[in-house]
């Protein structure tokens, strides 16, 4: 038998001396592999910056903390307390046409409990309210209040013409006697040697005492009434 002839393979030798050209992507040729997106490495960055701020944020709070530890070994902080210690509704007139006219006459005390700390008071301002409705508004120049005194402020709420709806006008009217409130509104800072504070907003909500009404005319009130008081932080535009 004869030997039998092979036809030659379709693929060329390579020639180690002259090698083949780089594979296409768009072509039938291995594809090389891409570099990774830079994605990954933006997101990299962000997780270091949030580990960082975080880091930042517990270090403050940590510090804060041992400050106000610190400031409290040394100066032993106390809130301040109100008081009306006087009251009298001198004239509550409401007209046919529920227009109101009034004038309330107070005494509030001021105490400041504290050895070593100072408030410094803005401008306040001080509304009256008999049985919920409003019956004047009147306003106190700010001061500073020493350490360990007490400061009794005298100041007048009055209304000339103030109009109200027939439901305010029906509460006055249909009774003789009706509990009375007084709410102030301020801005308060701690002074602490030569170191100020910002002043925070606080509210101050003085009740449990009521007045007499006959003729038009209320009679004084003799009790002396305890006060509440509440920060009053305003944040963007809602104010908690």
């Amino acid at each position: 038998m004869g030997d039998r002839a092979y036809p030659s393979s379709s693929k060329p030798i390579p020639n180690p001396n002259n090698p083949p050209p780089p594979a296409v992507n768009g072509g039938g040729g291995r594809r090389h592999p891409l570099p990774p997106p830079r994605r990954r490495r933006r997101r990299s960055c962000c997780c270091i910056c949030c580990l960082w701020v975080t880091f930042l944020f517990v270090l403050l709070v940590f510090l804060a903390a041992i400050a106000a530890g610190v400031i409290y070994m040394i100066f032993h902080p106390k809130l301040p307390t109100f008081a009306v210690t006087s009251l009298r509704l001198s004239a509550l007139n409401l007209t046919a046409t529920d227009l109101l006219t009034s004038r309330l006459d107070f005494n509030i005390a001021f105490r400041n409990p504290n050895r070593k700390i100072a408030f410094v008071y803005g401008d306040i301002a001080v509304s009256a309210f008999a049985d919920g409705v409003g019956i004047g508004d009147g306003s106190i120049p700010g001061f500073v209040h020493e350490a360990e005194n007490t400061t009794v402020i005298k100041g007048a709420i009055s209304s000339s013409g103030k109009s109200l709806d027939s439901v305010e006008a029906s509460t006055l009217t249909k009774r003789k006697r009706f509990p009375l409130e007084i709410v102030i509104d301020t801005k308060a800072g701690v002074k602490m040697g030569g170191f100020k504070s910002i002043r925070l907003g606080i509210r101050v909500s003085c009740s449990g005492f009521d007045a007499a009404v006959g003729n038009g005319t209320a009679v004084d009130s003799s009790k002396d009434a305890k006060c509440k008081g509440k920060l009053r932080v305003k944040i963007w535009k809602l104010t908690i």
